[in-house]
């Protein structure tokens, strides 16, 4: 498995402590917090594109398409 080493400052020391005080490893936190982080950013992303079809008729209309073809509309 491919290691990383990351520097850390007070503020991070800080988190990742809290983060193991439930008895998850420091690697455990770390993954745990990069995943999520990434997940958080992937629904941000998702909320910016579906406001973003909202507006726009052509991209509602795809997405409907799409949406029959999956039989999920009629």
């Amino acid at each position: 498995m491919p290691r990383l080493n990351v520097r850390t400052d007070e503020a991070v020391e800080k988190a990742l402590s809290a983060l193991t005080e439930t008895g998850r490893t420091r690697s455990e936190a770390v993954r745990y917090a990069v995943l999520h982080t990434y997940r958080d950013e992937l629904m941000e992303q998702a909320k910016e594109d579906a406001a973003r079809v909202a507006n726009d008729p052509d991209d509602r209309a795809e997405i409907l398409a799409i949406q029959r073809y999956l039989g999920l509309a009629e």
